[in-house]
């Protein structure tokens, strides 16, 4: 999983997006490309289909060392998760935190992240029909 570095593909994201929420995540996507009309996903598509996550945390989680923390909790949750996500396309993800994100347990957020990848892969595939 790649990540999203600059203010114009954060801002892509939010323009374009669709969102996704749950108690205390909200994420926004963007389908970036599709496999090809017929669904196929060969290995060579699938492996040049990527991810790419963004994380926005703001002053109102806390403190440095909290916002710190949130954003590991949240690298680790995506990359446990992306295999939820469909083979083939590639996508752009802002996971944005909520301000009580901090004091929740890593636990309800992995529940939640999985949730909401969840969500997004159905979404995708329900369009794509």
């Amino acid at each position: 999983m790649e990540r999203l570095k600059s203010h114009q593909d954060f801002t892509a994201v939010l323009r374009k997006r669709h969102k996704v929420s749950d108690k205390d995540i909200v994420v926004h996507f963007v389908v970036t490309s599709v496999p090809d009309s017929n669904h196929q996903v060969d290995d060579l598509v699938s492996s040049m289909a990527k991810i790419r996550l963004g994380l926005a945390v703001t002053k109102s989680v806390g403190n440095a060392v909290k916002r710190n923390t949130v954003k590991r909790r949240f690298r680790v949750l995506a990359q446990r998760y992306e295999q939820l996500l469909p083979n083939g396309y590639s996508l752009d993800i802002v996971m944005r935190a909520k301000p009580g994100c901090y004091c929740v347990a890593f636990e309800e957020l992995d529940r939640q992240v999985h949730t909401v990848f969840t969500k997004i892969a159905d979404r995708i595939t329900s369009a794509q029909q």
